[in-house]
């Protein structure tokens, strides 16, 4: 195509370059429409990614060093640079700079359980890597090494002593720097092998599943920061607020430490009120007098809160009786594994004994050792280090299915036009990444309803193997029965 031709031709000039970061550091490069909804790029994403589930997902462009989360109803040129938006396309293969998108986690869970695909699962694991390296929990220090132990696992597979030796990984991918800091990277490396030793047989599925457990449990991994102004005047944002799995923290800012102010837990907030650029949060239970007033700095910023506030609420108490499940299947599977585990040492006491009669009476004692040794390398995996609730122990890959039993399909009445993210868009869009995660097949599905928390009551011989799909109407529909509603969302737009 000629120069002149391609700028006479309109659908070209509309056409901008998108570079979408992904969480693993691998990026997209996708030619769209400059006036094409954010959903429509989120499809294309999920589409490359060969994504089935992504909301938990969202796209972001940082402002201020924020991550902003767009709103997928609203076109892309609302969130790009103004030259990114006027300059026009030079030739075919020059669309101009790109925009910066990132493709991360919008909504946390403390289970990874609660993600049922696969790929979707990948994404959030590494999303949680990059977070715990900027992690601060130094009562927690432990949790960094344990964490990195099944990153190893779920990265290199099981340990080789002729293989996994030395500086076989390096520390700075696992590690938040003060930790390699305060103990060095020789420590590090002489006491992670034998961590790494004990996920033995830990599946790459079943690796990625308790390191999002076990980073869920750290204070600041799964949160959202954004900075507060204690009042108009206030220059430099003194406050900041935490978006955490079970609810919202307030913390006041002195230099690069934080101080928590307020924990409110969901259960304890009874309003939040966005009035232009003001934020109001009211603590249930108390006069009105009480409530804790402070300013976004822009009605944009109060607009996104209040969207991300909400729909995080919102799938928190939709999650809660499925979370109460899946502790009980936990619960249980612990105990089977609890007792399988005094069965076999009762059974090694035994057998100790018998080959001491069987050395007594002259005999062979090989068979016995033999049928010995056989059981103890076909035991199920269990360390010290680990809550035990994976039950297979059959090493698969990623894109293989590690659950077997039965999923759970919660659906909702659907209550918003937003569209599906299964678009079958297509795109000029090149992925250093996207083959590397194959479909897996689904398993069956048990479909509820999740509006009423007595609707959940499931069977106690319910497969351990547990695995649960997050609907869209889980964050965007409005609850009818499914909670008290102790939180009201209200937002009032000034009309300047």
């Amino acid at each position: 195509m000629s120069k002149l031709g391609f700028h006479n031709n309109r659908v070209m000039q509309d056409r901008r370059s998108v570079c979408v970061f992904l969480p693993n550091d691998d990026t997209l490069n996708i030619i769209i429409n400059v006036k094409a909804l954010c959903q429509e790029l989120l499809d294309q994403v999920c589409d490359l990614l060969r994504l089935k589930d992504c909301h938990l997902f969202g796209l972001s462009v940082i402002q201020n060093n924020e991550h902003i989360y767009m709103e997928l109803s609203q076109k892309l040129y609302k969130y790009c640079p103004k030259e990114w938006k006027k300059e026009a396309s030079k030739g075919i293969d020059q669309f101009g700079p790109p925009m910066i998108i990132h493709f991360r986690v919008q909504y946390y869970v403390e289970n990874g359980r609660l993600i049922s695909d696969r790929t979707a699962r990948y994404y959030y694991y590494w999303h949680l890597r990059k977070q715990v390296l900027l992690s601060q929990s130094t009562t927690r220090e432990e949790a960094y090494f344990l964490l990195a132990a099944f990153a190893l696992q779920a990265d290199l597979g099981n340990f080789k002593r002729n293989k996994h030796y030395g500086k076989y990984f390096e520390p700075e991918a696992y590690f938040p720097p003060w930790v390699i800091k305060k103990r060095g990277k020789d420590y590090i490396l002489k006491h992670i092998p034998n961590i790494h030793r004990d996920q033995f047989a830990l599946s790459v599925p079943e690796a990625h599943l308790m390191y999002i457990k076990e980073a869920a449990r750290l204070e600041d991994v799964a949160v959202h920061y954004y900075r507060l102004y204690k009042d108009k005047r206030e220059i430099e944002a003194s406050l900041i607020l935490g978006l955490t799995l079970r609810g919202i923290q307030i913390f006041q800012c002195s230099g690069d430490e934080k101080q928590l102010l307020y924990d409110f837990p969901w259960t304890n907030v009874g309003k939040l009120v966005f009035v232009g650029k003001k934020f109001e949060i009211l603590p249930d239970g108390l006069p009105s007098a009480r409530k804790l007033m402070y300013y976004t700095g822009c009605s944009m910023r109060s607009r996104h809160l209040l969207q991300l506030l909400s729909n995080s609420h919102r799938l928190y108490m939709n999650l809660q009786p499925v979370l109460r499940q899946v502790r009980k299947l936990e619960e249980n599977e612990e105990k089977k594994q609890y007792r399988e585990s005094y069965i076999s040492d009762t059974l090694d006491q035994d057998m100790d004994q018998l080959e001491k009669r069987s050395r007594a009476s002259g005999s062979s004692a090989g068979s016995v050792k033999h049928k010995r040794l056989s059981r103890n390398s076909t035991a199920s995996h269990s360390s010290s280090h680990t809550s035990g609730i994976e039950a297979d122990t059959k090493h698969r890959d990623i894109g293989e299915d590690s659950f077997s039993g039965t999923s759970l399909h919660r659906k909702l009445k659907t209550c918003s036009s937003m569209t599906s993210h299964s678009s079958s868009h297509t795109s000029g869009a090149e992925s250093a990444g996207k083959d590397r995660l194959e479909d897996d097949s689904q398993d069956d599905e048990i479909e509820m309803l999740v509006d009423d928390p007595k609707d959940i009551d499931l069977p106690l011989d319910v497969s351990p193997d547990l695995c649960i799909y997050i609907t869209e109407d889980m964050l965007i529909s409005q609850q009818t029965n499914g909670y008290s509603g102790k939180c009201i969302w209200k937002h009032f737009w000034k009309m300047y």
